[in-house]
Protein backbone atom coordinates (compact mmCIF):
# COMPACT_ATOMS: atom_id res chain seq x y z
CA UNK A 1 0.00 0.00 0.00
CA UNK A 2 2.91 2.78 0.73
CA UNK A 3 4.37 1.46 -2.62
CA UNK A 4 1.03 2.27 -4.24
CA UNK A 5 0.97 5.84 -2.74
CA UNK A 6 4.32 6.44 -2.94
CA UNK A 7 4.40 6.25 -6.87
CA UNK A 8 1.89 8.78 -7.39
CA UNK A 9 3.23 11.52 -5.54
CA UNK A 10 6.17 11.05 -7.16
CA UNK A 11 4.36 11.16 -10.50
CA UNK A 12 3.20 14.60 -8.88
CA UNK A 13 6.06 16.42 -7.87
CA UNK A 14 8.47 15.39 -10.86
CA UNK A 15 10.35 18.22 -12.14
CA UNK A 16 9.88 16.80 -15.54
CA UNK A 17 6.23 15.09 -15.35
CA UNK A 18 3.98 16.19 -17.95
CA UNK A 19 0.92 18.51 -16.94
CA UNK A 20 -2.02 16.16 -16.40
CA UNK A 21 -4.88 16.81 -19.01
CA UNK A 22 -7.40 17.74 -16.03
CA UNK A 23 -5.30 20.64 -15.04
CA UNK A 24 -5.41 22.25 -18.73
CA UNK A 25 -9.10 21.40 -19.18
CA UNK A 26 -9.11 24.37 -16.27
CA UNK A 27 -8.64 26.90 -18.66
CA UNK A 28 -9.82 27.58 -22.70
CA UNK A 29 -8.07 28.94 -25.62
CA UNK A 30 -9.17 32.90 -26.02
CA UNK A 31 -11.90 32.92 -28.75
CA UNK A 32 -11.10 35.00 -31.74
CA UNK A 33 -14.12 37.55 -30.86
CA UNK A 34 -16.72 38.60 -27.81
CA UNK A 35 -19.70 39.68 -29.75
CA UNK A 36 -22.51 41.37 -28.13
CA UNK A 37 -25.61 39.95 -29.34
CA UNK A 38 -27.59 43.43 -28.47
CA UNK A 39 -24.66 45.37 -30.16
CA UNK A 40 -23.92 43.76 -33.48
CA UNK A 41 -20.44 45.24 -34.77
CA UNK A 42 -19.41 46.12 -38.07
CA UNK A 43 -16.38 47.73 -39.27
CA UNK A 44 -17.66 50.79 -39.54
CA UNK A 45 -18.76 50.91 -36.25
CA UNK A 46 -15.56 49.50 -35.01
CA UNK A 47 -13.86 52.34 -37.01
CA UNK A 48 -16.02 54.98 -35.35
CA UNK A 49 -15.49 53.36 -31.80
CA UNK A 50 -11.39 53.29 -32.14
CA UNK A 51 -11.77 57.17 -32.95
CA UNK A 52 -13.29 57.66 -30.25
CA UNK A 53 -11.13 55.96 -27.89
CA UNK A 54 -8.34 57.88 -28.55
CA UNK A 55 -10.58 61.14 -28.44
CA UNK A 56 -10.04 64.02 -25.98
CA UNK A 57 -12.80 65.72 -26.87
CA UNK A 58 -14.80 63.44 -24.63
CA UNK A 59 -13.36 65.45 -21.70
CA UNK A 60 -14.29 68.69 -20.20
CA UNK A 61 -10.48 70.30 -20.74
CA UNK A 62 -10.00 68.04 -24.05
CA UNK A 63 -6.82 66.76 -22.80
CA UNK A 64 -7.83 62.60 -21.40
CA UNK A 65 -8.96 60.06 -23.54
CA UNK A 66 -10.12 56.45 -23.00
CA UNK A 67 -6.40 55.49 -24.11
CA UNK A 68 -4.98 58.09 -21.12
CA UNK A 69 -6.14 55.24 -18.60
CA UNK A 70 -6.11 52.47 -20.68
CA UNK A 71 -2.97 52.97 -22.88
CA UNK A 72 -3.14 50.14 -25.47
CA UNK A 73 1.09 51.14 -26.12
CA UNK A 74 0.81 49.25 -22.33
CA UNK A 75 -1.50 46.57 -22.40
CA UNK A 76 -4.64 48.14 -21.75
CA UNK A 77 -3.31 50.17 -18.57
CA UNK A 78 -0.99 53.21 -17.74
CA UNK A 79 0.85 51.35 -14.83
CA UNK A 80 -0.35 54.11 -11.90
CA UNK A 81 -1.90 52.72 -8.50
CA UNK A 82 -4.84 55.12 -9.90
CA UNK A 83 -5.49 56.99 -12.48
CA UNK A 84 -4.95 61.03 -12.82
CA UNK A 85 -8.42 62.61 -14.39
CA UNK A 86 -10.01 66.06 -14.70
CA UNK A 87 -7.12 68.59 -13.37
CA UNK A 88 -5.05 65.95 -11.72
CA UNK A 89 -7.66 64.08 -9.45
CA UNK A 90 -7.28 60.70 -8.81
CA UNK A 91 -10.20 58.10 -7.93
CA UNK A 92 -9.84 54.96 -4.92
CA UNK A 93 -9.28 52.59 -7.69
CA UNK A 94 -6.68 51.31 -10.05
CA UNK A 95 -7.69 51.18 -13.72
CA UNK A 96 -7.93 47.47 -15.09
CA UNK A 97 -6.25 46.46 -18.24
CA UNK A 98 -9.34 46.62 -21.54
CA UNK A 99 -7.39 44.02 -22.94
CA UNK A 100 -9.88 40.86 -23.75
CA UNK A 101 -12.18 42.53 -20.90
CA UNK A 102 -15.09 41.71 -23.16
CA UNK A 103 -15.23 38.26 -21.88
CA UNK A 104 -15.66 39.29 -18.02
CA UNK A 105 -18.72 39.23 -16.24
CA UNK A 106 -19.26 42.15 -15.80
CA UNK A 107 -16.94 45.45 -16.03
CA UNK A 108 -15.24 47.99 -13.12
CA UNK A 109 -13.76 46.30 -10.08
CA UNK A 110 -17.62 46.21 -8.82
CA UNK A 111 -19.60 45.11 -11.22
CA UNK A 112 -21.69 48.15 -11.88
CA UNK A 113 -21.30 48.27 -15.82
CA UNK A 114 -22.90 45.00 -17.40
CA UNK A 115 -20.26 45.31 -20.26
CA UNK A 116 -18.19 47.13 -22.38
CA UNK A 117 -20.50 49.29 -23.72
CA UNK A 118 -22.10 50.51 -20.58
CA UNK A 119 -18.87 50.94 -18.89
CA UNK A 120 -16.97 52.93 -21.63
CA UNK A 121 -20.09 55.81 -21.09
CA UNK A 122 -19.04 55.98 -17.01
CA UNK A 123 -16.28 57.87 -17.09
CA UNK A 124 -17.11 60.76 -19.36
CA UNK A 125 -19.30 62.21 -16.84
CA UNK A 126 -17.51 61.22 -13.48
CA UNK A 127 -16.42 64.43 -12.10
CA UNK A 128 -12.96 62.80 -11.05
CA UNK A 129 -12.53 61.48 -14.54
CA UNK A 130 -13.21 63.00 -17.77
CA UNK A 131 -15.83 65.37 -16.02
CA UNK A 132 -17.94 66.27 -18.89
CA UNK A 133 -21.66 67.70 -17.09
CA UNK A 134 -24.10 66.42 -19.22
CA UNK A 135 -24.68 63.67 -21.92
CA UNK A 136 -26.48 66.37 -23.83
CA UNK A 137 -22.85 68.57 -24.18
CA UNK A 138 -21.05 65.53 -24.70
CA UNK A 139 -23.38 64.97 -28.04
CA UNK A 140 -23.15 68.33 -28.97
CA UNK A 141 -19.35 68.65 -29.01
CA UNK A 142 -19.29 65.94 -31.28
CA UNK A 143 -22.36 66.96 -33.81
CA UNK A 144 -20.14 70.17 -34.20
CA UNK A 145 -17.62 68.02 -35.92
CA UNK A 146 -18.94 66.94 -39.50
CA UNK A 147 -16.41 64.28 -39.43
CA UNK A 148 -18.23 62.77 -37.03
CA UNK A 149 -21.62 63.44 -38.11
CA UNK A 150 -20.72 60.98 -41.36
CA UNK A 151 -19.05 58.15 -39.16
CA UNK A 152 -21.62 58.06 -36.79
CA UNK A 153 -24.31 57.86 -40.19
CA UNK A 154 -21.96 54.66 -41.18
CA UNK A 155 -21.77 52.89 -38.40
CA UNK A 156 -25.42 53.21 -37.26
CA UNK A 157 -27.43 52.95 -40.28
CA UNK A 158 -31.08 53.61 -40.59
CA UNK A 159 -31.55 55.23 -37.36
CA UNK A 160 -32.80 58.65 -37.88
CA UNK A 161 -30.69 60.32 -34.59
CA UNK A 162 -27.64 57.81 -34.78
CA UNK A 163 -25.03 60.36 -32.73
CA UNK A 164 -26.57 59.61 -29.30
CA UNK A 165 -24.79 59.07 -26.31
CA UNK A 166 -25.37 55.67 -26.05
CA UNK A 167 -24.38 55.01 -29.37
CA UNK A 168 -21.09 56.75 -28.34
CA UNK A 169 -20.81 53.79 -26.07
CA UNK A 170 -21.78 50.80 -28.18
CA UNK A 171 -18.97 52.02 -30.88
CA UNK A 172 -16.29 51.88 -28.30
CA UNK A 173 -17.07 48.97 -26.84
CA UNK A 174 -17.46 47.48 -30.56
CA UNK A 175 -13.76 48.27 -30.73
CA UNK A 176 -13.05 47.35 -27.09
CA UNK A 177 -14.37 43.48 -28.53
CA UNK A 178 -11.49 43.52 -30.66
CA UNK A 179 -9.09 43.79 -28.03
CA UNK A 180 -8.58 40.10 -27.91
CA UNK A 181 -4.61 39.13 -26.77
CA UNK A 182 -3.83 35.62 -27.65
CA UNK A 183 -0.94 34.18 -26.01
CA UNK A 184 1.91 31.28 -25.93
CA UNK A 185 -0.35 29.40 -23.35
CA UNK A 186 -3.12 29.37 -26.11
CA UNK A 187 -1.35 28.01 -28.55
CA UNK A 188 -0.46 25.28 -25.88
CA UNK A 189 -4.20 24.89 -24.80
CA UNK A 190 -4.17 23.85 -28.65
CA UNK A 191 -2.07 21.16 -28.23
CA UNK A 192 1.71 22.55 -28.95
CA UNK A 193 3.87 21.21 -26.14
CA UNK A 194 6.39 23.28 -27.20
CA UNK A 195 4.76 26.62 -26.62
CA UNK A 196 5.57 26.95 -23.07
CA UNK A 197 8.83 26.15 -21.51
CA UNK A 198 9.30 23.44 -19.00
CA UNK A 199 9.23 25.83 -16.29
CA UNK A 200 6.25 27.55 -17.28
CA UNK A 201 4.56 23.87 -16.83
CA UNK A 202 6.27 23.56 -13.64
CA UNK A 203 4.68 26.71 -12.05
CA UNK A 204 1.00 25.87 -14.39
CA UNK A 205 1.28 22.87 -12.30
CA UNK A 206 2.06 24.74 -8.91
CA UNK A 207 -0.61 27.61 -9.55
CA UNK A 208 -3.10 25.06 -10.23
CA UNK A 209 -1.56 22.51 -7.03
CA UNK A 210 -1.44 25.93 -4.86
CA UNK A 211 -5.19 26.42 -5.32
CA UNK A 212 -4.71 29.91 -7.09
CA UNK A 213 -7.49 28.21 -9.57
CA UNK A 214 -10.55 28.61 -7.42
CA UNK A 215 -11.02 32.03 -8.62
CA UNK A 216 -8.25 32.05 -11.41
CA UNK A 217 -9.29 29.81 -14.40
CA UNK A 218 -11.27 29.94 -17.16
CA UNK A 219 -10.74 31.36 -21.17
CA UNK A 220 -9.14 34.63 -19.28
CA UNK A 221 -7.67 33.29 -15.86
CA UNK A 222 -10.31 34.63 -13.76
CA UNK A 223 -12.38 37.76 -14.71
CA UNK A 224 -15.87 35.51 -13.97
CA UNK A 225 -16.70 35.74 -10.75
CA UNK A 226 -16.63 38.56 -7.55
CA UNK A 227 -14.53 36.40 -4.36
CA UNK A 228 -14.32 38.40 -1.29
CA UNK A 229 -10.97 40.02 -0.88
CA UNK A 230 -9.57 38.67 2.37
CA UNK A 231 -11.25 35.06 1.96
CA UNK A 232 -9.47 33.43 4.53
CA UNK A 233 -7.67 36.14 6.57
CA UNK A 234 -9.10 39.66 7.09
CA UNK A 235 -7.26 41.82 4.48
CA UNK A 236 -5.90 45.52 5.03
CA UNK A 237 -8.37 48.01 3.42
CA UNK A 238 -11.10 50.31 3.83
CA UNK A 239 -12.47 49.91 0.29
CA UNK A 240 -15.62 48.03 0.56
CA UNK A 241 -15.83 46.56 -2.85
CA UNK A 242 -19.12 45.67 -4.16
CA UNK A 243 -21.32 47.08 -0.99
CA UNK A 244 -20.49 50.93 -2.77
CA UNK A 245 -22.69 49.65 -5.39
CA UNK A 246 -25.41 47.18 -3.80
CA UNK A 247 -25.55 48.42 -0.28
CA UNK A 248 -26.08 44.61 0.14
CA UNK A 249 -23.74 43.72 3.65
CA UNK A 250 -23.14 40.07 1.97
CA UNK A 251 -21.26 42.10 -1.03
CA UNK A 252 -18.72 44.21 1.83
CA UNK A 253 -15.33 43.51 0.65
CA UNK A 254 -16.42 41.40 -2.65
CA UNK A 255 -14.37 42.94 -6.04
CA UNK A 256 -14.59 41.41 -9.42
CA UNK A 257 -11.62 38.93 -9.67
CA UNK A 258 -9.11 40.43 -12.46
CA UNK A 259 -7.98 38.23 -15.41
CA UNK A 260 -4.63 37.26 -15.22
CA UNK A 261 -3.99 37.64 -19.02
CA UNK A 262 -1.15 39.98 -19.58
CA UNK A 263 -0.70 40.21 -15.40
CA UNK A 264 2.74 40.52 -16.24
CA UNK A 265 2.54 43.83 -17.84
CA UNK A 266 -0.18 45.29 -15.88
CA UNK A 267 1.60 46.34 -12.39
CA UNK A 268 0.58 47.30 -10.02
CA UNK A 269 -1.68 45.17 -8.69
CA UNK A 270 -5.04 44.77 -6.92
CA UNK A 271 -8.25 47.25 -6.76
CA UNK A 272 -5.95 50.39 -4.84
CA UNK A 273 -3.05 49.56 -7.08
CA UNK A 274 -0.93 48.71 -3.61
CA UNK A 275 1.06 46.45 -4.91
CA UNK A 276 3.99 47.21 -6.93
CA UNK A 277 5.55 43.83 -7.71
CA UNK A 278 4.01 40.54 -9.20
CA UNK A 279 5.61 38.44 -6.98
CA UNK A 280 4.25 40.55 -3.81
CA UNK A 281 0.73 40.23 -5.34
CA UNK A 282 1.26 36.38 -5.88
CA UNK A 283 2.64 35.84 -2.10
CA UNK A 284 -0.55 38.64 -0.67
CA UNK A 285 -2.95 36.59 -2.52
CA UNK A 286 -1.32 32.72 -1.56
CA UNK A 287 -1.80 34.45 2.60
CA UNK A 288 -5.36 35.99 2.44
CA UNK A 289 -7.14 34.05 -0.12
CA UNK A 290 -5.48 30.51 0.11
CA UNK A 291 -4.35 30.32 3.89
CA UNK A 292 -0.66 29.67 1.96
CA UNK A 293 2.78 30.90 2.91
CA UNK A 294 4.09 30.14 -0.26
CA UNK A 295 7.77 29.69 -0.61
CA UNK A 296 9.88 32.17 -2.54
CA UNK A 297 10.12 28.88 -4.74
CA UNK A 298 6.70 28.50 -4.78
CA UNK A 299 5.92 32.12 -6.09
CA UNK A 300 8.58 32.24 -8.30
CA UNK A 301 7.62 29.09 -9.99
CA UNK A 302 3.93 30.74 -10.34
CA UNK A 303 5.02 33.81 -11.85
CA UNK A 304 7.15 32.08 -14.52
CA UNK A 305 3.97 30.68 -15.55
CA UNK A 306 2.09 33.67 -15.47
CA UNK A 307 4.20 35.29 -17.91
CA UNK A 308 3.51 32.61 -20.65
CA UNK A 309 -0.09 34.63 -20.70
CA UNK A 310 1.51 37.85 -21.81
CA UNK A 311 0.33 38.49 -25.41
CA UNK A 312 2.09 37.62 -28.22
CA UNK A 313 1.60 41.07 -29.84
CA UNK A 314 -1.46 43.61 -29.17
CA UNK A 315 -3.09 44.58 -32.85
CA UNK A 316 -5.76 47.60 -32.55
Amino acid sequence: MKKLFFIPLLILTNAHADVPDSYKAIFAPLSDSAPNKDNPSSPAKIELGKKLYFEKKLSIDQDISCNSCHNLETYGVDNEPTSPGHKGQRGDRNSPTVLNAAFHIAQFWDGRAKDVEEQAIGPILNPVEMAMPAEKEVVQRLEADPEYVKLFKAAFPGEANPLTYINIGNAIGSFERTLITPSRFDDYLKGDDNAITQAEKEGLKTFVESGCITCHSGMVVGGMMYQKLGLVKPYPTEDTGRFKHTNNEADKYFFKVPSLRNVEKTAPYFHDGSIKTLEDAVKTMGEYQLGRNLSDEQVSSIVTFLKSLTAKEVKY
